[in-house]
């Protein structure tokens, strides 16, 4: 049996997805295929380095850093995006908080990012390079519209992987899993309504028609891929993790306590959970 771990995006709310994560390490369940979208594979790949609390520790340490993120990010010629690429890409995993490249080089199945294709508005699926130490298929998948230029992968323009297929748990299918845990970033409740920029993603992005038409129509789409999930949750082939509460929390949260009080409802989930997720991994 082949299980996998589907991690939504959401930015800095994915800060609950590593408690989650965390919280499985204490008992080494890994399972044996990765794949996230935005933030949720650039906090992911700690899980498979095994480095629990290590985005924390970014987060406390340096979300208040104005190279970290912020609108003088944006403006500057070389950086074009509202983070801090050079800082959250480089200078934080090769300098700051290490990350551990040989293990997650180590790690024997696949490790998958999502971005979305603007050509063709559709999701596209990328392999991790276990050693780019620069990690540039992380940044087109955290690539959110007008908060970052856009990424070429492998010639293709490519940005958020979350507007195409943002809790991609048909790719980890697709792939031979037969069980999954996914670990979303919203309440189990949530609704995603129409995009309210929308005028302004048609005039912005009007050359990438397809990826326009993909954004008109992300809530519809979102919100029945959360109702087919909660489907295979009843069958017992995914396991599924949501917050308690996201409400008053920012994408872009600079709150350190309202960060830790989020990583530690996934991190009190995931203990909680141990149980369940080690006999769901095992197919019990």
């Amino acid at each position: 049996m082949k299980t996998g771990m589907v991690l939504e995006g959401g930015a800095v709310r994915t800060i609950y997805s590593t408690g989650v994560c965390d919280a499985l390490l204490t008992r080494s369940l890994m399972t044996d295929y990765v794949i996230g979208v935005s933030a949720g594979i650039a906090y992911g790949v700690s899980y498979v380095s095994r480095q629990p609390r290590r985005n924390l520790d970014i987060m406390v340490n340096y979300i208040n850093d104005k190279r970290y993120m912020g609108m003088g990010n944006l403006l500057r010629r070389d950086n074009r995006a509202y983070f801090g690429l050079e800082f959250v890409y480089s200078t934080i995993p090769n300098q700051l908080v290490p990350f551990d490249y040989d293990t997650f080089a180590a790690y024997p199945g696949e490790v998958e990012a999502v971005v979305t294709n603007l050509d063709t508005g559709a999701a596209e699926y990328f392999p991790l390079d276990r050693r780019d130490d620069k990690f540039k298929l992380l940044q087109a998948t955290c690539a959110l519209p007008f908060l970052f230029p856009v990424f070429h992968i492998q010639g293709r323009p490519c940005m958020d992987g979350g507007a195409a297929d943002a809790i991609p748990y048909e790719r980890a299918f697709a792939k031979g899993c037969d069980r999954v845990i996914v670990v979303l970033t919203r309440e189990r409740e949530y609704v995603r309504q129409p995009e309210k920029l929308q005028p302004l993603i048609d005039l912005a992005y009007r050359k990438y028609p397809k990826f326009c038409d993909t954004m008109r129509r992300r809530a519809d789409a979102y919100n029945e891929a959360r109702q087919k999930l909660f489907r295979l949750e009843r069958e017992g082939r995914a396991l599924v993790f949501t917050p308690t509460s996201t409400e008053g929390f920012h994408r872009t949260e600079r709150d350190v306590d309202k960060i830790k009080a989020l990583w530690k409802d996934g991190w009190d989930q995931g203990l909680a959970r141990l149980d369940e997720a080690e006999a769901f991994l095992k197919g019990d």
